[in-house]
């Protein structure tokens, strides 16, 4: 009780002196977090590489992607968890040497074995960073010094990952499909040793142990939904296996649901679900991820399959996308507090939808680019809506956790955006087909989506507080 009293004392009364600069150091996680938020896309264009020099299968390749992806999400409740009970800093040095080890016996990995190892415990350090890192942040900053943290903290990542494909063609265009790994090492090391230095101790704010059998539950409940998701895309949402993972990730969470009245310590409390700013942020989050996994998914395949772009050349072409992202979730932090989450999800969902829409009026590779970019531009605003309505009024000891819930559904998000625009636009990304019909339709269906998910964030995101 304590340690909570000391903490919300500290955040209302006398900010961390070097909150900031422990920020800027959570940024350069935000070149880490471009592999753990992205890590999918920029593997994916060394793909081709990597299976010839290694000698790698189609499965093999398809779980160089899902092994990071699956472990990723399901652990990372897990892993805000354990920020609350063991104090984030632990937590996010832990993670982040697993990451930066991981990083390194990948990139040296001779063939599938090591390879596959390396990318489940690659997710396994994200999945203690990233919730425990955002917890940093809550528990560093208040009022609407916390929505400028967060504006910053979501442009690192939503401007990160649009630099993602621009790292990924630069690096598949020059050394080698090794060093999407290697490039981790050097940034986490050096961070390691930084926030080793002036990351502040901030205190356990829980009590109790790890749930571990609740922890099971929820991963094996959350990897069954991801992992469904995936299958989704490629053998659409009424086949059997994918139906059975979606039934059995039910099963899961009822258990999960079950168990937690009964254990001591359970792992969360079910009722942050029931709080009307966290479902909103966890609706919003999940609906802006999906849109822009599906709108790099989509541009990056237009760019390079329908326009013969090269992956460099695509990646360049993506500057544009990071830049305004970074811009648009920076301006966010600064007038959240004064428009509220409400007027300004509403508008960036607007923006988003007009976004769009330009590809499907007009083809070719300036309308997809411009359209794409004004997308993101109200998606990277979106990101700051979504942590600053999930966070807002919680409290130190919950702080962890409830990064861990807006992480997860941060990856329901990017693996739902990916299976719907890969089904929508199956027509055109299949092998040797230059019809652009199904991209029309994948944007049209993100433009819907943008367009009901605003008419919902009206009813759904509180009101601003006089």
């Amino acid at each position: 009780m304590s340690d909570t009293e000391t903490t919300t004392t500290r955040a209302a009364d006398a900010p961390h002196p070097l909150r900031w600069t422990v920020l800027g150091l959570l940024g350069l996680l935000g070149l880490a977090q471009l592999m753990l938020i992205l890590d999918i896309t920029v593997v994916a264009i060394a793909l081709p590489d990597m299976g010839v020099e290694l000698d790698l299968g189609r499965a093999a390749l398809t779980w160089v992607v899902s092994g990071y992806a699956l472990t990723f999400g399901s652990l990372m409740l897990l892993g805000g968890r354990a920020a609350d009970l063991f104090g984030p800093k632990r937590v996010v040095l832990a993670g982040l040497a697993v990451f930066t080890a991981a990083s390194l016996a990948a990139g040296l990995a001779t063939g599938a074995p090591l390879l596959l190892a390396s990318r489940v415990a690659q997710g396994v350090g994200a999945a203690m960073l990233s919730p425990a890192a955002l917890s940093v942040v809550v528990r560093l900053f208040d009022g609407d010094e916390r929505n400028r943290a967060l504006g910053i903290w979501s442009a690192l990542g939503g401007g990160g990952a649009a630099l993602g494909v621009l790292l990924g063609g630069l690096i598949t265009a020059g050394p080698g499909w090794a060093w999407v790994f290697f490039v981790n090492v050097p940034v986490g090391l050096v961070v390691l040793v930084a926030l080793a230095r002036i990351l502040p101790g901030l205190p356990r704010a829980g009590t109790g142990s790890l749930d571990i059998p609740g922890a099971a539950l929820v991963a094996a409940a959350t990897g069954a939904l991801i992992y469904a998701l995936i299958r989704a895309g490629d053998h659409g949402w009424l086949d059997i296996v994918t139906v059975a993972l979606v039934a059995a990730a039910a099963v899961a969470y009822g258990a999960f649901a079950l168990w937690h009245r009964r254990a001591a310590t359970p792992l969360m409390d079910l009722r942050l679900l029931g709080r009307r700013p966290v479902v909103a942020g966890i609706f919003v989050i999940a609906v802006t991820t999906a849109l822009m996994v599906g709108a790099f998914f989509l541009g990056s395949f237009y760019l390079q399959d329908q326009q013969g772009h090269g992956a460099l050349k695509t990646g360049v072409l993506f500057l544009p996308v990071a830049l305004l992202t970074m811009a648009a979730a920076a301006a966010a932090g600064r007038v959240i507090g004064r428009l509220g989450a409400r007027l300004l999800a509403v508008f960036s969902l607007a923006v988003a939808a007009a976004g769009f829409l330009v590809p499907v009026l007009w083809s070719g590779t300036t309308a997809m680019v411009t359209g794409v970019s004004v997308a993101a531009a109200g998606l990277g605003a979106l990101f700051v809506v979504a942590s600053a309505t999930a966070l807002a009024g919680v409290a130190p000891h919950e702080a962890g956790v409830t990064s861990g819930i807006v992480s997860t559904f941060h990856e329901f998000g990017a693996s739902a955006g990916a299976a719907a625009v890969s089904s929508a636009a199956a027509t055109s990304i299949a092998a040797g087909t230059r019809t652009g019909s199904g991209f029309d339709d994948a944007f049209l269906v993100a433009t819907g989506m943008a367009a009901v998910s605003a008419a919902i964030a009206v009813w759904l995101i509180p009101a601003k507080s006089a």
